[in-house]
C-alpha cells in the first residue's frame, strides 16, 4: 500500500510499431512497477493511437494546437508526477513519431515559458509538475561503440535539450543492448532492472509501497 496521501500520477509513453516488441514489454513492466508504488498510471501507445507527429504552422509559432489528441497528451503530461518514455534508438535519435510527440506535447506555455513572454535566447522556466522522468531505450549497438563512434546523442536530447530544459529536476536513462542478440533470460533480467529503476526513482520522491 502507498503510505503517502499526496496525488501520484504517472504517464508512460511507448513508441514502437510492434506490440510484441521488447519496448512494449518494458512499457508493461513500467506500468506494473508504478502501480505497485501507488501511482495512477496512464499508458499511451503512440502507434496504437496513430499519434500525428506533424507540427502545425500555428503550433510552430507558439500557438495552441487544435488537435484534440495532442491536447489530451498535454493535459496528461501536465498532471503527472513521473514520466516514463520507451523507444528504440533510431540513427542516434528518437523515432519520427516520438520526435513529433516531443515537438507538439512539450509546447510553449504548456511545458515551458519565458519570463518576457517570448524566446530571446534566455533561460526558460519549466511549467510541469513532473518530479522525475525515466527514459528507457533499446539499441543494437554496444555501449563502447556508441560512445566512441557516435557520442550517444540520445542522452543529450532527452536529458538536456528537453526534460531539464523544461525544468524536470530528476532524469534517469537506461539503455538495453544488444537487443537483436539477447536471450529470453537476459530480457527478463532487463525487465527486473527497469522495475528496480522505477522503484528507486519513486522512493526518492517519497512514494513507497
Amino acid at each position: 500500500m502507498k503510505k503517502e496521501t499526496r496525488d501520484s500520477r504517472a504517464l508512460v509513453i511507448v513508441c514502437h510499431p510492434d506490440r510484441k516488441s521488447f519496448n512494449h514489454a518494458l512499457a508493461n513492466a513500467s506500468v506494473t512497477g508504478l502501480q505497485a508504488r501507488g501511482f495512477s498510471v496512464n499508458l499511451r501507445d503512440l502507434y496504437a493511437e496513430n499519434f500525428d507527429p506533424v507540427i502545425s504552422r500555428e503550433e510552430f509559432h507558439g500557438g495552441t494546437t487544435q488537435d484534440a489528441n495532442v491536447l489530451e497528451h498535454i493535459a496528461l503530461l501536465q498532471s503527472a508526477n513521473m514520466l516514463v518514455v520507451i523507444h528504440p534508438n533510431c540513427w542516434g535519435s528518437p523515432p519520427a513519431m516520438i520526435k513529433g510527440w516531443m515537438d507538439r506535447v512539450f509546447a510553449l506555455n504548456s511545458a515551458y515559458a519565458f519570463e518576457k513572454g517570448t524566446d530571446l535566447g534566455d533561460t526558460p522556466k519549466g511549467l510541469l509538475r513532473l518530479e522525475a522522468a525515466i527514459v528507457f531505450n533499446t539499441s543494437n549497438t554496444t555501449e563502447e561503440r556508441e560512445r566512441a563512434d557516435f557520442g550517444d546523442p540520445l542522452d543529450r536530447i532527452w536529458k538536456d535539450c528537453l526534460l531539464r530544459y523544461c525544468g524536470v529536476p530528476k532524469v534517469d536513462r537506461r539503455v538495453f543492448r544488444v537487443v537483436a542478440t539477447s536471450t529470453a533470460e537476459l530480457r527478463s533480467t532487463w525487465l527486473l532492472q527497469a522495475r528496480e529503476l522505477i522503484e528507486q526513482a519513486s522512493s526518492s520522491l517519497g512514494f513507497s509501497e
